[in-house]
């Protein structure tokens, strides 16, 4: 729960996005009025968890005298029972297949505990020590922002007072987090049942003052936890009965993990949706895709908002306007294709199901992060102890793969909408590979079209159940154990591929917008000197043959318009040179048969002239949404519209060189910072992929939906 003096109001999150919007909230309110997280094991929020892992936000127990007192009679109730000769699993037995081991030496045992758990493995340079680095090797170590998530989660299930963990024990924990100071934690190594164990174990060895186990500092040093703990000037734990077994026997690392992951997800889906219909505008769709009588008539409730929400961002459209009488009888006699391609059409249907799969995944980690989850479980106020598995982490398991499912196949959706803005077959006139200039020297989006086909095999390959590589561990006694931490991972990797394959998307769709508005300004400039040309060659022609009624000027007119515009759609793949000619002969030619036909000339000199004539403004024709995406990378990230391979940096760079010195002008790199256009097609993606992961367009479209009131 974020406090800051006043209380955040709760939104219905009935829907996908209306839980978007409520935890997004949530985080503005905190960022802007830098509040504290309150642990009172209740009320935490994965935008809390965000906050602190993320964003840097502080967080404090609380000071509730009532949440307080059940934790410490949790401790009480425990020695009443110690000293009562009771047998407590983990307290004075000892742990998993070995439980039928009996101790009164209660200290020591969780000193056993920890040291039978730190058995994970580290690479030297996880620890601050790069002598020697293997540069073949990744990092071995869980990402920072989870592991301080897991501290707050962790400490949030102690405080709910059913572990028997003293007060001052969770505030030890607490003050890695006030100091900035996070431990090294293993990668791998936890099953996710009997709770993460080992990686839980570290963190207990750090409040311990371990001098073997590491903490990274804030300003990035990492030292011993000993002298870590020195330095902040906090007094090394002396874990008591249960404690060990209380910090290690948690769900909370595949949580943290968890809670990133749906945070993230949730994002990219919203993001999709807009590029989506961003995608409807870039092929040239029809919004009828999105009418709701559609959803009426099959009404499943993220099938509906996911038409709604696309409709939304293309509120405003001047290529793909929303439905209306005259836009419906338009599509009634369409030419080519009497209706859009699946990516599109079935977009909503596609999406849906995802939607909720999210929504189910997301009220899963927001239960979890709220909730006790080792073993034994103490109950203080009816006096008992129950022996049970709320360990397991199925239920994360199960969020995490649902999660990877809904990534594989949003990320397949835009595969396939990329893949056919960037092949003129299926781009309705569009530029093959989307190149500016000619498409016989330049293959702008080829390279970005192989990228997204090996971003999506990874993505499928990496979409696969966890849960169904389940082994039997510590002496069979774990027969079934969730790998939860693991599913995180992998779900975790999947938002990282989803993200790319949106980065580059957004790119192609910029590009393709740009050029859509090229081809709608063409096509306009025909309309208009169309009738002239007609007028001045073919009514003249038609007079010399005994034609010359208005009539014939109309029927010609309107014949050379509709098979000169499909023909240079059809033609894209031809340089422009023999593309005009192409089209002005074969349009031209169909219609009279004739050679000599004085207007053939014109028609290619205006073609030639009307194409270099008109500029991409997509801007003034997107949808609302659409135009969000586009102004954030044309305006903010400065990317230009390519204009194809004389943008190619060392083109660029001796072009320049030769205007200002001659032929001989050497290649200089003068201005390359300040000049967009000097950056190689990967640099612009990688821009848009750090803005999207840094969840700066997120925030573009959440500000877009808040103003324009969508989901009030």
């Amino acid at each position: 729960m974020i406090t800051n003096g006043s209380s955040h109001a709760k939104k219905s999150d009935a829907t996908h996005a209306a839980g978007l919007f409520t935890e997004w909230k949530t985080l503005q309110k905190q960022l802007a009025e830098k509040g504290e997280v309150t642990v009172d094991g209740d009320s935490l929020k994965v935008a809390d968890v965000v906050a602190v892992a993320l964003h840097g936000a502080k967080a404090r127990l609380t000071g509730d005298e009532k949440t307080r007192k059940q934790v410490d009679e949790s401790v009480a109730y425990l020695a009443r029972e110690l000293e009562a000769g009771h047998t407590i699993y983990g307290v004075n037995t000892g742990f998993g297949g070995s439980a039928d081991t009996r101790t009164q030496d209660f200290e020591r045992l969780q000193s056993a505990a920890i040291q039978h758990l730190n058995v994970g493995i580290l690479l030297r340079s996880d620890k601050g020590n790069d002598s020697g680095r293997n540069e073949l090797l990744r990092s071995h170590a869980l990402p920072s922002p989870v592991v301080k998530a897991a501290i707050l989660i962790r400490c949030n299930s102690l405080m709910r007072g059913h572990s028997g963990v003293r007060i001052s024990v969770i505030e030890s924990i607490m003050k890695l987090l006030a100091h900035d100071m996070t431990p090294i934690v293993p990668l791998r190594g936890s099953i996710s049942a009997s709770g993460d164990l080992s990686t839980l174990s570290y963190i207990a060895g750090a409040i311990e003052g371990n001098p073997d186990i590491f903490i990274k500092l804030g300003n990035g040093n990492i030292i011993p936890a000993n002298d870590a703990l020195q330095i902040a000037g906090i007094e090394p734990v002396r874990l008591q009965a249960k404690e060990g077994l209380g910090i290690t026997n948690g769900t909370a690392p595949s949580c943290a993990m968890a809670s990133l992951v749906i945070s993230q997800a949730n994002q990219l889906a919203l993001l999709i949706q807009v590029l989506t219909a961003m995608g409807t505008e870039a092929l040239n769709g029809t919004s009828h895709n999105y009418h709701p009588f559609i959803s009426t008539a099959r009404p499943h409730p993220g099938q509906a908002e996911a038409a709604s929400n696309i409709l939304s961002f293309l509120s405003n459209s001047k290529i793909s306007p929303p439905f209306t009488a005259e836009s419906h009888t338009q599509t009634k006699t369409r030419l080519g294709l009497a209706q859009d391609r699946y990516s599109l059409r079935t977009a909503p249907q596609w999406i849906g199901p995802q939607l909720e799969d999210l929504l189910l995944a997301t009220k899963q980690v927001a239960t979890e992060i709220n909730s006790t989850t080792d073993n034994p479980l103490i109950d203080a106020a009816s006096g008992e102890i129950h022996h049970g598995g709320n360990f397991q982490a199925m239920v994360l398991t199960s969020a995490m793969e649902k999660t990877l499912a809904a990534l594989q196949n949003l990320g397949r959706l835009i595969f396939a909408q990329c893949s056919e803005v960037i092949n003129n077959v299926t781009s309705k006139g569009l530029p093959p590979n989307l190149s500016a200039d000619d498409p016989s020297q330049s293959f702008t989006c080829k390279g970005f079209d192989v990228n997204m086909a090996a971003y999506m095999a990874e993505l499928s390959y990496l979409a696969r159940p966890v849960s169904a590589s389940v082994q039997v561990a510590e002496m069979g006694n774990q027969s079934v154990n969730s790998m939860a931490l693991v599913a995180g991972r992998y779900a975790m990797e999947a938002v990282e591929v989803v993200g790319l394959m949106c980065a580059t998307y957004i790119w192609v769709l910029c590009q393709a917008v740009d050029l859509r508005a090229v081809q709608r300004g063409f096509r306009e400039e025909v309309r208009c000197w169309l009738p002239t040309v007609v007028r001045e060659h073919v009514f003249e022609w038609g007079v010399g043959r005994g034609e010359g009624r208005m009539d014939v000027v109309e029927r010609v007119a309107g014949r050379l318009g509709g098979v000169l515009l499909q023909r240079w759609d059809e033609l894209a793949h031809l340089d422009l040179k023999e593309r005009c000619d192409m089209v002005a002969r074969e349009s031209v030619g169909c219609l009279l048969a004739d050679e000599e036909f004085p207007g053939k000339g014109g028609v290619v000199d205006h073609l030639f002239l009307m194409e270099y004539k008109c500029q991409g403004q997509a801007g003034e024709f997107l949808g609302g949404g659409s135009k969000v995406v586009y102004e954030f990378v044309r305006k903010e990230l400065g990317i230009p519209l390519n204009r194809g391979v004389e943008d190619h940096p060392p083109l660029l760079l001796r072009a320049r060189a030769e205007r200002e010195n001659g032929e001989n002008g050497y290649v200089v790199s003068n201005g390359v910072g300040s000049d967009p256009r000097t950056k190689i097609l990967g640099t612009m993606a990688s821009d848009i992929y750090e803005a999207l992961r840094k969840g700066v367009i997120y925030d573009r479209i959440m500000k877009f939906a808040e103003e324009s009131g969508m989901w009030k």
